[in-house]
């Protein structure tokens, strides 16, 4: 085998397996929803989990999104989705959740930060 080809499969080898790992990362989103933003008023999603970090986006109340499953104080909310609604969004109210999304709408998503009070299980 030369050289060439040993790059070359290990660059497909690589490949695939990032592209397996995104997927098995991907389906270990949990869905949430905004809920309970004052009228008139959106969720800011921040890059850090603090209310004086940078403000990515802003979604309305009824907005879908994806959580990657990371809260602070070491919740996650995979391990608690198997609680009733009510016990999950007492879990993490006082907390700042993990989002992927798209803040500009043009494929390229990032995680961001969303305060617990106001998303729900979706």
């Amino acid at each position: 085998m030369n050289m060439l080809t040993k790059v070359t499969a290990a660059l497909v080898v690589a490949s695939t397996v990032g592209l397996l790992a995104g997927q098995s990362h991907a389906a270990a989103f949990a869905a949430w929803q905004v809920n309970d933003v004052p009228f008139g008023d959106t969720l800011n999603i921040r890059k850090y989990p603090s209310n004086g970090s940078q403000k990515q986006a802003a979604y309305p109340n009824g907005m879908v999104l994806q959580m990657t499953g990371k809260c602070t104080g070491g919740i996650d909310l995979l391990n608690i989705s198997h609680l009733p609604d009510w016990k999950q969004e007492q879990q993490v109210r006082y907390r700042w959740c993990q989002v992927w999304h798209d803040p500009a709408q043009n494929g390229h998503f990032v995680t961001g930060w969303v305060y617990g009070k106001y998303i729900t299980p979706y």
